[in-house]
């Protein structure tokens, strides 16, 4: 299995901007990598993936604020985040996944088989 790195959270005021990276230990050409996050309290809930044929998914309450890519001569998986909010305070984490043949593969936790440790992101008002 792969492993996965995170970097890139901090403290940051609402507005602003973060840049997350998932480095990966392996080569991610062939993975769906996703971004995950859980705030206190909560349940692990999707954020953002990419496939391997560099198809991207966003949850609604992201889309048009972040996007994610990827460099696979790097191993590494990026979300740049624009316009943070409060609400996206969380720790994030990064997941890969080596079968996406179900249509709704990155939306599963199931899906992925390695996890990174999380970085965390708080967004002050």
């Amino acid at each position: 299995q792969v492993q996965l790195v995170e970097s890139g959270g901090g403290l940051v005021q609402a507005g602003g901007s973060l840049r997350l990276s998932c480095a990966a230990s392996g080569r991610t050409r062939s993975l769906g990598i996703g971004w995950f996050r859980q705030a206190p309290g909560k349940e692990r809930r999707f954020v953002a993936a990419i496939s391997s044929g560099d198809n991207r998914y966003y949850t609604d309450s992201v889309k048009g604020r972040f996007t994610i890519s990827r460099d696979n001569a790097k191993n590494t998986v990026y979300l740049q985040m624009n316009s943070l909010k409060p609400e996206d305070t969380a720790v994030y984490y990064c997941a890969a996944c080596g079968n996406q043949w179900r249509s709704n593969w990155y939306l599963l936790v199931t899906e992925y088989n390695s996890w990174g440790l999380g970085t965390q992101v708080t967004v002050s008002s």
